[in-house]
């Protein structure tokens, strides 16, 4: 779970987001700076860095807020999972990354599975969707980000790496490395072994 001050100055930063979008009058304007100010403030104390880089964090988002979209591929083959190692890290997750524009969720992780492992792939079944505030990951003072991870089948490629991956391996689920946990948790993954023993659990979500 993310730490309560993490929380509140992201609710504040949307709060502003929102309001500069739509505010018309200059006094209503003004007020939602100072609610953005006050966000980047308890950011920047409890992060250690100075309001203004995290402001400028802040000027990157424009428009209505609204959570990013993070897909996650889940392939199985002979009892094993796919991982892939992380460059920025160097820890294990299921391939994955930031959902497209222009694409489906469905279309974006067999883009991402395809990118980051070399291994083509068939979308079968959406398996959970989580809040990733309400999962013990490492905190993100950017975004609101909703984890979406699908079952997905290999009909085809070979392992790959790219300039975010350094290996491509399957794992047994008593064999699990090293997690990044910005990314994947272990209770997660075990979550995923559970849906490929039993294909008829329902959908998991927050």
């Amino acid at each position: 779970m993310e730490p309560k001050w993490l929380d509140w100055a992201k609710r504040l930063q949307a709060i502003s987001q929102n309001g500069l979008t739509y505010a018309k009058d200059h006094f209503d304007q003004e007020r939602f700076r100072q609610v953005e100010d006050i966000a980047a403030e308890i950011l920047a104390d409890k992060a250690g860095v100075e309001p203004e880089a995290v402001l400028d964090l802040f000027s990157r988002q424009t428009d209505y807020a609204t959570p990013k979209v993070d897909v996650r591929g889940v392939v199985f083959r002979d009892d094993t999972i796919l991982l892939v190692k992380e460059t920025s890290d160097h820890k294990w997750s299921v391939p994955g990354g930031w959902a497209d524009i222009g694409e489906s969720p469905s279309e974006s992780v067999v883009r991402e599975v395809w990118e980051e492992s070399g291994f083509r792939v068939r979308a079968e079944k959406l398996l959970a969707v989580y809040d990733r505030s309400k999962h013990p990951h490492r905190p993100l003072v950017q975004y609101h980000i909703y984890k979406m991870f699908f079952l997905c089948e290999i009909i085809g490629g070979q392992p790959a790496l790219s300039n975010e991956t350094e290996e491509v391996a399957f794992f047994r689920e008593n064999e699990i490395p090293e997690l990044s946990i910005t990314k994947i948790l272990p209770e997660q993954i075990a979550r995923m072994f559970e849906y490929y023993r039993r294909e008829s659990l329902p959908v998991d979500f927050d």
